[in-house]
């Protein structure tokens, strides 16, 4: 490794990543009368945080377990997620400011609806508790020396060399790489010798090709409540038809338990069975067209493009018991098979990551290489759509900051 000047610093860590794992890492560490630095690649922290819910941070869910969490080990994220709990982000929050409101399914957003007061709340802080933040610094490489780590750097078209003895890969996964997001930490694990499980985007959209890609077309913009599932998993949200298939909340929740190949279901009326609701109909309007009908419950456009597979042209009354089956089939299993995910750009979050098997569950530091740490996007743990993911970084960042 060369460079032009090798700095001993007196730092007791350097987190790499300003994102949300690493911003409550500093913070909690600055607390504890810790020092650190973090190194962000952007020209501001917080990147992914300012974006989220639209912009308006969807920074915890009032009903995060273990179980919302996808990972080769299901385990893993108990012991950092009853460090710092759903409570403890709310009361951190609340005490700078940033009082919650629940919106739907436990998702809690700030009242103000600002993501940029999250962030605003760390920097305020980190300036505070002396804690320095270096934008426009790309980590280029990461080296281990005795008990050292030398951390080759490129600031303002100089490299350096910066000395820790702690270090914290906070730098997230591979989404969304217009906001600076690389494989950094997962090269830096595999050459220091840590598994990596396979990754993938997950909390993405579906995309449908081929000779059903118009069917999809000639719906965009329609946002329909489905219950969409697989052998895996099952949500109850909005899915949204787009010109290149299928998004919404339902459908990114789905994408994480979805692979290639595979078929999707969707129930277009959970909770209701079509037969029954047009036996009941029948007893009052038997000669209601099937179309008119369906157009009552979905929009028109949508009803016209079920048409396609029902005899929509014939009343209700002259339905045989083989059609209402196959009416009954498409409603509640309708199946879709996507030709593949929007990718990385268009994924929320990544699956896979640095092997949890790697870490310590309770520190979060790897077995292998003692003083380095782990958090956020880039371990194994992928959360559910709904602030789970956010409520996993503020809990990295805290099992971190305890264990520097």
């Amino acid at each position: 490794m060369t460079a032009n000047l090798i700095k001993q610093t007196h730092f007791d860590a350097i987190i790499i990543g300003g994102g949300a794992c690493g911003l409550m890492c500093a913070v909690q560490a600055g607390f504890l009368g810790k020092q650190t630095l973090i190194l962000e690649k952007n020209d501001r922290v917080g990147a992914k945080i300012l974006i989220s819910g639209g912009g308006r941070c969807n920074y915890t869910n009032l009903y995060t377990t273990h179980k919302q969490f996808l990972s080769q080990n299901e385990h893993f994220s108990r012991s950092a997620l009853a460090q710092w709990t759903v409570d403890d982000s709310i009361s951190f929050f609340e005490a700078y400011g940033i009082a919650g409101k629940e919106k739907t399914l436990g998702q809690l957003f700030p009242v103000t609806d600002k993501a940029k007061d999250i962030v605003a709340v760390f920097t305020n802080l980190c300036n505070d508790l002396g804690q320095e933040i270096w934008c426009d610094t790309e980590v280029l490489s990461i080296e281990q020396s005795n008990e050292e780590f030398n951390i080759l750097i490129s600031r303002y078209g100089n490299e350096t060399i910066l000395t820790a003895k702690k270090v914290v890969i906070a730098s997230g996964g591979l989404p969304i790489q217009k906001l600076g997001a690389t494989d950094f930490g997962l090269r830096t694990a595999r050459k220091l010798g840590l598994k990596v499980t396979d990754t993938a985007p997950a909390l993405v959209p579906l995309t449908i090709t081929g000779k059903d890609l118009p069917w999809y077309e000639q719906l965009s913009g329609n946002s329909i409540f489905c219950r969409v599932w697989n052998d895996r998993a099952s949500f109850k949200e909005n899915i949204l038809f787009t010109h290149w298939g299928l998004s919404g909340p339902a459908i990114l929740q789905i994408s994480s338990y979805w692979r290639p190949g595979e078929y999707i279901y969707i129930d277009l009326l959970p909770g209701k069975n079509i037969v029954d609701l047009i036996a009941t109909e029948r007893l009052q309007n038997g000669k209601k067209m099937l179309l008119a009908y369906l157009s009552g419950l979905f929009t028109r456009k949508f009803a016209e493009a079920l048409a396609d597979h029902i005899p929509a042209d014939k009343n209700l009354a002259s339905l045989s018991k083989t059609e209402l089956e196959d009416l009954a089939a498409l409603i509640h299993e309708f199946k879709v098979k996507p030709a593949g995910t929007k990718g990385y750009d268009k994924a929320e979050v990544m699956l896979g990551g640095v092997d949890c098997n790697e870490l310590s569950s309770k520190t979060l530091e790897a077995k292998k290489v003692p003083g380095m740490f782990f958090g956020g996007e880039c371990i194994d743990v992928t959360g559910w759509l709904g602030g789970y993911n956010f409520q996993w970084a503020w809990a990295c960042g805290f099992v971190i900051a305890q264990n520097l």
